[in-house]
């Protein structure tokens, strides 16, 4: 591995790693791989006494002899190609397809402040563009490289036993001959990263045009969109030429090298057998096993090209696999199966870098109470209910659920004590009813229909073409709002939780539509503890009391009419909605 840098050594070790959990198709690839060098290696020896015994002696019984012997070893060849070949590769499929979910695994155990940051083409050109050149690398280049590795190794045993002065010429070209492997590999590498990277940004383009398509023809912004994709796909071009003209250079210059050490054994071979030194069986025995030879070291030249686009698609998996979540479960962290619904913080401040989101909240939630958030964009109110299922991690101070600090909770039963109904009605493109059952798919037929009910969705449901076995598009796109939002809130009445969130849940509806959701909210919220964000105050009234956030503070306190008496912070907001009518 000394054509590698560190970097590259500690890539192409955990490509091995990625390999040997199938020892034991990596035994049977061995074994053929081993008697396809053996093969070749007589295949290459049988030429002596073929060219001395038949063409020369004139050895009758050698003629029936021989190219019995040549089929038969052949067909031996052949069937352990074979079995080198698929074993090999089968262990690399399955190896990368286990990376591949290991990937996509991790990215999900990633905290929210991850996704907050990486863009989503970039993340699946991770999973998809660069998953596959590690598999290139895996099924061609490793395992190839293992095998014309042994077949370099036993027809330098053959050219030696043969005439072991014509091998010292031979070999002695070969280090030039794997010049190539070190001069271009890294180069290469360097390519294949900046490829994968315009690959990603390229992907990103793509994700962004098509998911807002909507947006992009209101704005009649098709002409800027060809070009942004047009600029991130010459990118990927031009890398692309640059790999190819290496790729190329390397071939040619190999085919050279190669005819420098077959010049010079063919000119001392030659004299050696004019001179009767050498035999002419020996000397084309020795020339067809040199040839034989060049042939993987060759290809171990192709090998490492896609060898090094593999391990910097390597680099940049295990850039995402070594990143480590902040949200960490402490060991043996208690199990809440129901809770009660009491919610508490005490001195919560936050940062998602430097500058304070939150400062020095504390804050007292009865079970069942129902409290709103209301204050200015960007006041810190999204953040504050973001730290309860613990999507990020308070900076300081401590976020209780039934008196037990929620760092001290199994994450997956805090959450699963959490229904969420935000602004943006994610829809999957599934059916309906998958879509309401996500999140509790063990929950039957009825209580999917009476989720549907108590969120006045099953009404629409029924008038789609195939109920609740209608596919909804990607993001819900058959269906409106309104009907989007319903259908949320259903998922979130199925889930049954006793804490409720609802982020700017009716702001995106118009009049009619919001009546609609605002009752089957009010479904929603009953007996549960519920925080509401809202801009319309108006939706607000019915909270038991009402937080006015302020620059990450809760400045104001309290129900609606006592609120608008204190002619403060929230009677501002109230006077300006009502100006705006």
């Amino acid at each position: 591995m000394r054509f590698l840098d560190p970097a590259g050594q500690i890539a192409l070790r955990r490509l091995i790693q990625l390999i040997r959990p199938h020892l034991r198709r990596l035994t049977l690839a061995g074994g053929c791989m081993l008697a396809a060098s053996a093969t070749s290696a007589v295949t290459a020896y049988l030429i002596k006494p073929a060219m001395d015994e038949i063409f020369i002696n004139k050895e009758v019984a050698m003629l029936k002899l021989l190219p019995a012997a040549f089929l038969l070893v052949s067909l031996l060849k052949a069937i352990s190609e074979w079995g080198s070949t698929y074993f090999l590769q089968s262990v690399g499929l399955r190896a990368v397809a286990d990376l591949r979910q290991q990937l996509f695994n991790h990215i999900h155990d990633l905290p929210l402040g991850f996704f907050d940051k990486a863009k989503t083409g970039v993340l699946m050109s991770r999973i998809t563009n660069d998953v596959k050149e590690i598999q290139m690398a895996v099924t061609r280049a490793v395992t190839g490289m293992v095998k014309d590795s042994l077949t370099v190794v036993g027809l330098i045993f053959v050219v030696f036993y043969q005439n072991w002065k014509l091998a010292i010429i031979a070999v002695a070209v070969l280090p030039l001959a794997f010049y190539p492997l070190v001069r271009f590999g890294r180069r290469l590498r360097k390519l294949a990263k900046k490829r994968q990277q315009t690959v990603g940004s390229l992907n990103t383009v793509l994700h962004e045009s098509f998911s807002g398509a909507r947006v992009v023809k209101a704005f009649t912004m098709e002409d800027h969109e060809k070009r942004r994709f047009a600029e991130q796909n010459r990118g990927v071009l031009r890398y692309q030429l640059k790999t190819l003209r290496i790729n190329a250079l390397s071939s040619p210059l190999m085919e050279f090298i190669g005819a420098i050490g077959i010049s010079a054994i063919i000119g001392y071979g030659g004299y050696q057998v004019v001179t009767g030194a050498s035999t002419p069986g020996t000397f084309f025995s020795f020339l067809g096993a040199l040839l034989m030879l060049y042939k993987p070291v060759k290809s171990l030249n192709k090998l490492n090209s896609t060898l090094q686009m593999g391990i910097a698609s390597m680099i940049r998996v295990y850039e995402i696999l070594d990143r480590k979540t902040d949200i960490v479960e402490k060991p043996g962290a208690a199990v809440l199966e129901r809770a009660q619904g009491a919610v508490e913080f005490r001195d919560v401040s936050f940062a998602y870098d430097t500058e304070p989101v939150l400062k020095e909240i504390n804050l007292r939630v009865r079970p069942g109470e129902i409290v709103a958030l209301v204050g200015s964009s960007g006041g810190g109110k999204t953040t504050l209910v973001n730290l309860i299922p613990r999507f990020y991690d308070v900076s300081r101070g401590a976020i209780l659920v039934d008196g037990i600090d929620v760092r001290d909770l199994n994450l997956r039963s805090l959450r699963n004590q959490i229904a969420m109904v935000t602004q943006q009605s994610f829809l999957f493109n599934d059916t309906v009813r998958n879509n309401i059952a996500y999140g509790a798919p063990w929950k039957d037929e009825e209580a999917i229909v009476e989720a549907a009910k108590a969120a006045y969705a099953y009404d629409f449901i029924m008038e789609l073409p195939n109920g609740f076995d209608t596919v909804v598009g990607e993001q819900g796109v058959m269906l409106s709002g309104g009907q989007r939002q319903r259908i949320c809130i259903a998922r979130a009445l199925l889930k049954d939780a006793p804490i409720l969130i609802l982020d700017e849940a009716t702001s995106a509806l118009d009049s009619e539509s919001e009546q609609a959701v605002q009752r089957a909210l009010e479904n929603l919220m009953r007996g549960r503890t519920t925080f509401v964000i809202a801009h319309r105050l108006s939706t607000v009234q019915i909270a038991d009391r009402i937080l006015v956030i302020s620059n990450g503070r809760i400045v104001e306190e309290g129900p609606h009419q006592a609120l608008l008496a204190q002619r403060g912070e929230y009677r501002r907001l109230y006077d300006i909605q009502i100006q705006r009518g």
